[in-house]
C-alpha cells in the first residue's frame, strides 16, 4: 500500500509538472495494479501483450506511413492542385478548396496530424499570396485539418473499435454522413467570410490538365473507401492497399518521392508510433482493472438513478468530453473514456457506433482547445505563428463544429444511416 501512495503522489507531482503523458500513465497504471491487483505489476505486462496483441492494430502504422508517404510525394500536391481548379469560380474559392483539400487527404490518411502538414504545406503559402488573412488561413487549414479523425479511414475510429469491440467497419461507415456534414459547414463558412475575394474562374483545359495530372490521387480514395464500404477489405486490409498504391503511384507513375524521402517516412512514422503504442498498452491495464472492479457498472448504475432522461445524459456527456479534450489527446482520452462510458450509454439506448462518433467529434474539437490542442501547436510550429494567434483563428470554425456536434448528437440517424 505504501508503495502504492507514493505512486499515486508522483503521478500529482507529474501532472502538476505537465511532465511526459506515457510516464505519467506508466505510473498511474502501475498505482492501480498495487492498488487492486494485490500488488502483482507482472500482471501489467501481460495487460500490455493482450493490448497489443491484436490484428486490427496493424492497420494503424500501415496507415500512419501511407499518409507520412503521400505528404513527401507528389499526391497530396496534385489533389490539391485539382480541387483548386474546380473551385476557382467560386466566392472564396481557394479558401473552399482548401477544405476540401483536407476532406479528401483525410479520406485516405487517417490522421489528423499528417492532413494538416500536407495540405498546409502546399495551401498555407498560396492562400497568404493571395490574400486571404492570416487569421483566416490558419483557422482554416488548423480545423479542417481535424476532419482526419472524422472522415473513414480514422485511426481515432479504429482505436475506438478495438477497445470496445465494435466493428471498425460500422465505425467508417457511420463517419460518412458527420464527416460530410462538417466538410459542407465548413466550405460553405470558407465561401461568406471571402466573398469578397478575387475569382479565378472556370478554366475548362486548367481543370481538364489538373484532372489528368491528379487522376492517379483522385483514384486513391475511391479504390480505398470503396473496398472497405462494399465489404471487400477489412481495415487492415485496406491500409495495406492504401500503402502499396501510394508505394506504386509515388515510386513509378509520379515518381517524384526519392528513397531518400521514404526512409524519412519510415523513421516519421516508427517515431509517431513510439508515442501511440505505449500509450495502447498502458492504458489497456488500467480499463481492465476498472472492468473487473465493475467501476463502468457501479458509474452506470449510479446515473441511471440520477439523470432520468436520455437527453440530458447526452448533454452531460457532451460537456464532459468537451472538457476532456482540453486536457488529453484525442487518441489517451478515447483509449481511458470510452470503456467507462459505453456501458452507461447503454442504459440509455444509445448505440455504441452512435456514441464512438458523439466521442470522436467532441475530442476532434478538442485537437483545437488549449492548453494541449494539438493541431494548435503542429499549425503554430509549421506556420511560424504563436501558439495564440494559432488558438484566436479557430474560434469561428470550433462555433461551426459545435452544431454540427448538436445536429449528430440529437439525430443519430446521421451516424446510423449506413449501419446495418
Amino acid at each position: 500500500m505504501t508503495y502504492a501512495l507514493l505512486l499515486t503522489l508522483a503521478v500529482l507531482v507529474m501532472l502538476i509538472l505537465r511532465q511526459n503523458f506515457i510516464v505519467i500513465l506508466m505510473l498511474l497504471g502501475g498505482a492501480v495494479q498495487l492498488l487492486y491487483s494485490d500488488g502483482e505489476l507482472v500482471f501489467m505486462a501481460e495487460d500490455f501483450w493482450a493490448a497489443l496483441d491484436r490484428e486490427a492494430l496493424l492497420s494503424i502504422p500501415v496507415f500512419l506511413l501511407c499518409g507520412s508517404i503521400m505528404s513527401r510525394g507528389a499526391i497530396a500536391e496534385r489533389l490539391v492542385a485539382v480541387l483548386k481548379a474546380l473551385t476557382g469560380s467560386l466566392s472564396g474559392g481557394l479558401g473552399v478548396a482548401t477544405i476540401l483539400s483536407c476532406a479528401f487527404f483525410a479520406a485516405i490518411s487517417g490522421s489528423s496530424m499528417v492532413t494538416l502538414l500536407a495540405v498546409g504545406s502546399v495551401l498555407y503559402p498560396a492562400l497568404r499570396e493571395q490574400g486571404y488573412s492570416t487569421s483566416y488561413s490558419l483557422g482554416a487549414l488548423s480545423s479542417a485539418g481535424t476532419l482526419g479523425v472524422v472522415i473513414p479511414p480514422s485511426i481515432p475510429m479504429i482505436i475506438y473499435g478495438l477497445v470496445t469491440e465494435t466493428s471498425i467497419t460500422d465505425m467508417f461507415l457511420a463517419g460518412v454522413i458527420p464527416g460530410l456534414l462538417l466538410t459542407i459547414a465548413l466550405a460553405i463558412y470558407s465561401a461568406w467570410a471571402n466573398k469578397t475575394m478575387p475569382r479565378t474562374g472556370f478554366d475548362v483545359g486548367a481543370v481538364g490538365g489538373a484532372i489528368a495530372n491528379g487522376i492517379w490521387s483522385l483514384l486513391m480514395p475511391v479504390i480505398l473507401l470503396g473496398g472497405i464500404y462494399s465489404g471487400y477489405f477489412t481495415a487492415t486490409e485496406s491500409a495495406a492497399i492504401a500503402l502499396a498504391y501510394a508505394l506504386v503511384v509515388e515510386l513509378f507513375i509520379y515518381k517524384e518521392l526519392t528513397l531518400a524521402q521514404l526512409w524519412e517516412a519510415v523513421i516519421h512514422t516508427t517515431q509517431m508510433l513510439g508515442g501511440l503504442l505505449p500509450i495502447l498498452a498502458i492504458a489497456a491495464t488500467l480499463n481492465m482493472v476498472l472492468t473487473t472492479e465493475q467501476v463502468p457498472s457501479q458509474l452506470a448504475e449510479w446515473l441511471s438513478s440520477h439523470v432520468e432522461e436520455k437527453w440530458m445524459f447526452l448533454i452531460g456527456l457532451n460537456i464532459l468530453l468537451l472538457m476532456v479534450g482540453f486536457f488529453m489527446e484525442i487518441i489517451s482520452a478515447l483509449l481511458i473514456m470510452a470503456p467507462i462510458l459505453l456501458p452507461v450509454a447503454t442504459i440509455y439506448g444509445i448505440n455504441p457506433v452512435h456514441l464512438g462518433v458523439i466521442m470522436i467529434i467532441n475530442l476532434e474539437i478538442g485537437l483545437l482547445t488549449p492548453p494541449v490542442g494539438i493541431n494548435l501547436v503542429v499549425a503554430s510550429q509549421a506556420f511560424k505563428e504563436s501558439f495564440w494567434t494559432v488558438t484566436r483563428s479557430v474560434i469561428p470554425f470550433v462555433l461551426i463544429m459545435l452544431c454540427v456536434l448538436l445536429l449528430v448528437t440529437f439525430l443519430p440517424e446521421l451516424s446510423l444511416f449506413f449501419v446495418s
